[in-house]
């Protein structure tokens, strides 16, 4: 096998964040190209789309590429450079038919280090491949929901061409230039035997490659046609609950339909930041204002229990978060 046997997650030469904090620039910013997806998997909720219909804020579609070059050319206030762009969020990215330009836009303008994005694969071909490597996308993050056309139709409700699926893949590879390519599987709905197939299938078409588990993401969204052991995480690690949501202070999430969330989990468009300073606010007064200021204020005094949205956040057990609890007071004290 090629490929190395490792997570998307960014885990290696970071920072650590209590020595860093308040930051004058985010780290991360989460663009989503389209809020809308083709699939309708189990474990998410914008592939409810009875759901969604009950979502106000929710199916606004592919973002406008003005309102993306608008966005862009803002991220430049910032006194640093953003380190990521990342185009995704509830979404399918691929369904956004502007999304090479979007990333040759953002690349032409210099604002950040590198721009990645995290797809289904599923509208992949030759030619938007080709276009997404030529427009200078730095990294795309692989989910396969499968592995065969069965286990797609079961668990994410859709009829899939699974050779054709993964030829595409294999030319992406192929042609990848200096784009990484990373993909991972949910590991809970394999067999041993199924497990080793995947490896077979991908391990030589990919840079990394890992086998996650189901975890609790989507806040306030029952699970119920997902089996989850809320003992292990997202990595196979041991789950370990965190008061301070490490997320907040570093990453910005910008919706389909310009909007800000103060929570890239935020499927749900509860915590919309900006409604005082018009909803198209730039980045740089969104990170600054007293709103965003005082939201991260409630985790380092330790009251994520107390706010709805936050308390039962399965990504604050058993995701791979920065553990700040301990810091907590001394970060208060230097915010």
């Amino acid at each position: 096998m090629k490929a190395q046997l490792k997570p998307r997650l960014d885990l290696f030469d970071r920072l650590e964040l209590r020595k860093v904090i308040p930051l004058v620039t985010p780290y991360v910013i989460y663009i989503d190209p389209c809020d809308q997806c083709n699939f309708q998997c189990k474990f998410c909720p914008t592939g409810d789309r009875e759901l969604m219909k009950k979502i106000p804020g929710r199916q606004h579609g592919p973002m406008e590429f003005e309102k993306f070059k608008k966005l862009i050319k803002a991220v430049n206030e910032f006194e640093e450079k953003v380190k990521v762009i990342r185009l995704y969020k509830d979404g399918e990215p691929l369904l956004n038919p502007r999304l090479a330009d979007m990333i040759s836009f953002a690349k032409e303008a210099n604002c950040c280090e590198k721009i990645d994005t995290t797809t289904n694969a599923s509208l992949l071909s030759p030619a938007l491949s080709r276009s997404l490597i030529e427009a200078g996308l730095d990294r795309i993050n692989i989910s396969v929901e499968g592995i065969n056309a069965a286990q797609y139709q079961d668990f994410s409700g859709i009829k899939l061409d699974y050779d054709k699926f993964v030829k595409n893949i294999a030319y992406f590879y192929e042609h990848r230039q200096g784009c990484e390519m990373n993909i991972k599987i949910n590991g809970d709905i394999l067999t041993e035997e199924q497990t080793k197939h995947f490896f077979k299938t991908f391990g030589d078409i990919t840079d990394g490659i890992f086998i996650e588990h189901a975890i609790d993401y989507w806040p306030t969204f029952k699970q119920e046609k997902v089996e989850i052991n809320q003992d292990i995480g997202i990595l196979g690690h041991q789950a370990k609950e965190v008061k301070v949501c490490p997320y907040v202070f570093y990453e910005m999430a910008i919706n389909s339909d310009g909007s800000y969330s103060m929570c890239r989990f935020d499927w749900k468009r509860v915590l919309i930041l900006g409604r005082d300073m018009g909803i198209y606010a730039s980045p740089k007064k969104i990170w600054n204002s007293i709103i965003l200021w005082s939201f991260q204020q409630r985790f380092l005094r330790l009251e994520r229990d107390s706010f709805f949205y936050c308390a039962n956040c399965g990504e604050m057990k058993q995701g791979l978060t920065e553990d700040l609890d301990e810091f907590a007071e001394e970060l208060l004290e230097k915010m």
